[in-house]
């Protein structure tokens, strides 16, 4: 039907209670309500049914509205069958579909930096994880890119999924006014009553387990631990940065500050009723510390991999300070990046059955001066037996590792991979296979040093051959001497071997301080050769 001119517009006003049938293009204001309706008009007049129609304002409840909601999938060009027919869809209101997801914000959180969230972020986790054990009421907890700005702990209860939009750029961030006090971490891991310390579990409340943390930052910029891991169970951090305080200037210029700040990114607290174990950090960061992790807790099955650590003191310490319960058990630290660490990489003290492997070390233990530069300390220190460190990497050259030695294993009985030139089996050490070729030499010529720092005494298995493949030579050269004193008498050496023909090949060993010389010559032969030599040593 044509549109058609009214004269004039009618309009009714009045209760909710009380909202007529309007007659066609006719205006209803419910007062108390602040609603806007419109009549429909009549079937004869084209209307689909008589009734009134909401007209939307500020004050519309837009989900009831909308009605129900059905997924319909379009994007393939059909509509998706949800239900038993195609004429029978699944119906849900649009309340429940967006309840499927909670943003951080829903609960008062700002993320603009500067606004104390801590009331919210704990708030959010305490009504999706603890007012109720209901796993239908537990749902991922979305942090929009932004900064949450707390000034006390964050309590992470049982169950709890945080996830942002990276480790860059959805952050926690503890920063406190001068007026202000602070919790004792960024955030912990609580009970389904966001209880910690030594109430966890009262109450009836579950202990904290099932956790899982993505794409997010915890940060500070005052000089406190950041996250305590306490009384856990199956915990997953997943690409998430841990930022502390210190720029490299300053851990550089204060080392002692630095270790009197004592502050590490990552602690463990465990009882004997809890134990926390398998906790697994995946693509994380850890800067600006004293350490990355510091444990001396009886904790089981932590792994650390694909990870970043860089701008610390120190790396990771295991059990160096006084173990309780015998310490970290199982902790392994695999496939990770070490660059910028002023001293040790990591530290393995008093504590047993623990494994680094396949990781990368640069600039560590050199305070910052390059991987390459004189050492500090060792990269990696293992002080107890039963531990292992397997197919490490290291930037440190042999020159700089007879001045610290890239992994230090102090004559415990632990297995070492020494960056494939050496493995290291308690006291025991074996060099790699390796060669160098020998002219013909009238006068002793030095073909190899050793550091007395490195071996006092020593076995080098030897096996000359010669250009033309006509001498064949297969020796032991044993050699004892005393470290750093190249007096008379201090030195002695052998050479036990067997050939098929002159070599006419001699060895000498001669000491010049800390350096012991292998030095040869090489006559009475038609041409030079190589030798192929490996050494062992007792530590």
């Amino acid at each position: 039907m044509a549109i058609v001119q009214i004269s004039r517009i009618t309009q009714r006003k009045g209760l909710s209670e009380n909202l007529p049938q309007l007659a066609g293009a006719e205006f209803g204001w419910v007062i108390d309500e602040r609603r806007l309706f419109i009549g429909n008009g009549t079937i004869q007049e084209g209307a689909p049914a008589i009734g009134n129609t909401e007209i939307l304002t500020e004050y519309s409840d837009i989900f009831a509205i909308a009605g129900l909601y059905t997924y319909k999938g379009e994007a393939g060009g059909y509509t998706v069958q949800t239900g038993p027919t195609s004429g029978d869809p699944v119906k849900r209101t649009l309340q429940s579909v967006l309840d499927e997801m909670a943003s951080v914000k829903d609960f008062g959180a700002t993320g603009d930096g500067e606004t104390d969230d801590t009331d919210a972020i704990n708030r959010a986790l305490f009504q999706m994880f603890c007012r109720e054990n209901n796993p239908q009421i537990r749902r991922s907890l979305f942090f929009p890119a932004g900064v949450y700005r707390v000034t006390d702990t964050i309590n992470i209860p049982p169950y709890a999924k945080l996830y942002g939009e990276g480790g860059d750029s959805s952050i926690i961030f503890l920063n406190a006014t001068e007026s202000s006090t602070f919790g004792p971490y960024v955030a912990r891991t609580a009970d389904s009553l966001q209880q910690t310390g030594v109430n966890i579990g009262n109450n009836g409340a579950a202990p904290p387990q099932n956790i899982e943390i993505y794409n997010m930052g915890f940060e500070s910029d005052e000089e406190i631990d950041l996250f305590l891991v306490e009384d856990a169970e199956q915990i997953t951090f997943q690409d998430v940065s841990f930022n502390g305080p210190f720029s490299q200037s300053y851990i550089e210029n204060n080392p002692g500050l630095v270790t009197t700040a004592d502050i590490a990114c990552v602690r463990f607290a465990s009882t004997v009723s809890y134990i926390t174990n398998t906790i697994t950090f995946d693509n994380c960061h850890f800067t600006g510390m004293s350490y990355a992790f510091d444990a001396n807790e009886q904790i089981q099955g932590i792994t650390v991999q694909n990870s970043k650590f860089n701008v610390l003191y120190q790396g990771v310490l295991l059990g160096t300070g006084t173990t309780i319960n015998g310490g970290p058990i199982g902790f392994r630290v695999l496939h990770n990046l070490f660059d910028s660490i002023a001293q040790e990489g990591i530290v393995i003290g008093t504590v047993e059955n623990n494994m680094t492997g396949y990781n990368i070390f640069l600039d560590v233990a050199t305070n910052f001066q390059g991987g390459n530069q004189t050492p500090t300390a060792p990269i990696i220190d293992i002080q107890d037996d039963n531990n292992v460190s397997l197919g490490d990497m290291f930037e440190r050259d042999e020159s700089f590792n007879a001045i610290e030695p890239r992994i230090k294993i102090n004559n415990k009985k632990v297995f070492a991979l020494d960056k494939g030139e050496r493995y290291k089996f308690g006291t025991y050490t074996q060099n790699a296979g390796q060669q160098v070729y020998l002219d013909l030499e009238g006068s002793p010529t030095t073909v190899i040093t050793i550091k007395t720092t490195e071996a006092q005494a020593f076995n080098m298995q030897y096996r000359f051959k010669d250009d033309l493949n006509l001498t064949n030579r297969f020796g032991t050269l044993q050699v004892v001497c005393q470290d750093g004193d190249d007096s008379a008498g201090t030195l002695s050496y052998t050479d036990d071997y067997t050939e098929n023909n002159p070599t006419g090949l001699v060895l000498s060993v001669t000491q010049s301080g800390t350096n012991i010389n292998i030095k040869y010559t090489l006559g009475g032969i038609a041409s030079g050769g190589t030798l192929k030599y490996s050494i062992s040593y007792l530590g």
